[in-house]
């Protein structure tokens, strides 16, 4: 069974740091792209970043480029993402998804597109305080 499990959220101030981790099972991450995305109240859900673990390109939007970064531990079947200089328009439920053996061609121009993906964890909530 394919199974996401996001964690490491919670309640920082701005200017604060957290690393969130995507554990993944049932399948192994070296043939997979995963994907952060956010959704916050009354928004759409936007792409944060992808990883792709195959050929390890990664991509961000240009609202965290500079303060956030995907890294993965393909031993550990993780992935992390590590937030830095957070912002309160950062605040947003966080979720990672992983998208089966992609065309990392698709990936470098569709990664931040939902219907991409093909499994999703259950998210986690991310509050940044003023």
């Amino acid at each position: 069974e394919v199974q996401l499990v996001e964690s490491g959220g919670g309640l920082v101030q701005a200017g604060g740091s957290l690393r969130l981790s995507c554990a993944a099972s049932g399948f192994t991450f070296d043939d997979y792209a995963i994907g952060w995305f956010r959704q916050a109240p009354g928004k759409e859900r936007e792409g944060v970043s992808c990883i792709s673990s195959s050929d390890g390109s990664t991509y961000y939007a240009d609202s965290v480029k500079g303060r956030f970064t995907i890294s993965s531990d393909n031993a550990k079947n993780t992935v992390y993402l590590q937030m830095n200089s957070l912002k309160p328009e950062d605040t947003a439920v966080y979720y990672c998804a992983a998208d089966r053996s992609p065309n990392y061609i698709t990936i470098a121009t569709m990664w931040g597109i939902p219907y991409v993906y093909d499994y999703w964890g259950q998210g986690t909530q991310v509050t940044v305080s003023s």
